[in-house]
């Protein structure tokens, strides 16, 4: 017997948590939740449009240094994805092509990278 694995929450470290959220609300991420915990640790739950997979940023999420985290995201068009970047006012590469998809580069305002691919067949859907 295989059991699922499923990738849902990647933590994102950042210096200023309204920040972060207002930039990835700007790209269309829905803030799911924002709960100040207690003193020192509060959790904001960020999930990209179609998403099953969330961002979390806050305060005492994670020990990793802001600016140090690289995550990529498949979209279904490079081109459109970099035309919602632009329209939000988010500087965003040109698109990249390469023999394993499109991909289109930007960063949060602390130095995340984030790479959005487009690939024309994936095995999993």
């Amino acid at each position: 017997m295989t059991s699922t694995w499923k990738i849902e929450l990647i933590p994102v470290p950042v210096a200023d948590v309204d920040r972060a959220k207002a930039f990835y609300q700007r790209i269309g991420f829905t803030a799911d939740i924002d709960r100040q915990v207690r003193a020192g640790l509060r959790f904001v739950q960020l999930t990209p449009p179609g998403s099953a997979c969330s961002i979390a940023i806050g305060e005492g999420i994670t020990e990793k240094v802001p600016g140090t985290q690289e995550i990529q995201v498949v979209v279904a068009d490079a081109e459109t994805a970099r035309e919602q970047l632009l329209a939000a006012g988010i500087e965003a590469s040109e698109v990249d092509v390469q023999p394993w998809g499109n991909f289109v580069y930007f960063r949060d305002p602390d130095g995340n990278r984030w790479s959005l691919q487009a690939v024309e067949y994936r095995p999993n859907g």
